[in-house]
């Protein structure tokens, strides 16, 4: 079992047993609705990968993400969330592709498996772009589909006669990977700028208490 197959099962268990609600409110989604997702990537990511024309998709890795970005997109609290969840995305998707180039061309040269290092890295690089929680999480996932899409879309104008593919191989793992990472990034660093803005709230309310009295005397 991979990676991302297994990181999808623990955080099953861990909506099942109560945990990351605060998370899956954020996103808008309900503890039901985030089971019904993870079980969909889990089960289509089992599923043969579908061709039709040109292009090849997996269902786990492919379709069932992006349905999942365009329904958190939708529930958007304004324009400017919707759009910077797009162009989050964008930008993650340069990103990745971008750090494609870098990376040795012979895998026997790649200490890890590329997958990974694009999961990690579209995961911290969408949380800096989308920041809340929804944010993040769209533009990982997004961003790592549309990377797929461009890479196979130039190699095609390069005039590379091979199928496009989406979300197949490892990509599955890269995606589960990044949407995880980004969106724990959020809610770790929002939870402590909240927590020192609390601090300092009841400093400030301590404080001017201490100067009231001292007015009083």
């Amino acid at each position: 079992m991979s990676v991302g197959m297994i990181l999808l099962l623990v955080a099953a268990l861990l909506v099942i047993f109560g945990l990351g609600q605060r998370v899956l409110d954020r996103m808008r989604l309900s503890d039901r609705g985030a089971l019904i997702a993870m079980a969909a990537i889990f089960i289509g990511g089992l599923i043969p990968d579908i061709t039709l024309g040109p292009v090849r998709f997996n269902i786990g890795g492919a379709l069932v993400p992006v349905l999942i970005c365009i329904y958190v997109l939708a529930r958007a609290d304004s324009p400017g969330d919707f759009w910077r969840g797009i162009i989050g995305a964008v930008i993650t998707a340069g990103a990745i592709y971008a750090l494609d180039h870098f990376l040795p061309s012979e895998p026997e040269a790649i200490v890890f498996d590329p997958n990974y290092i694009y999961g990690i890295a579209a995961g911290i690089i969408a949380y800096i772009l989308g920041r809340s929680r929804r944010g993040a999480f769209i533009s990982a996932v997004l961003g790592l589909t549309l990377c797929d899409l461009f890479i196979g879309i130039m190699n095609r104008v390069r005039g590379v006669n091979q199928i496009i593919e989406i979300g197949t191989g490892g990509m599955l793992d890269a995606i589960v990977i990044s949407g995880i990472i980004a969106v724990l990034l959020a809610e770790l660093v929002g939870e402590t700028i909240e927590r020192i803005a609390r601090g300092r709230g009841r400093q400030e309310v301590e404080d001017g208490a201490v100067r009231d009295g001292r007015r009083a005397k």
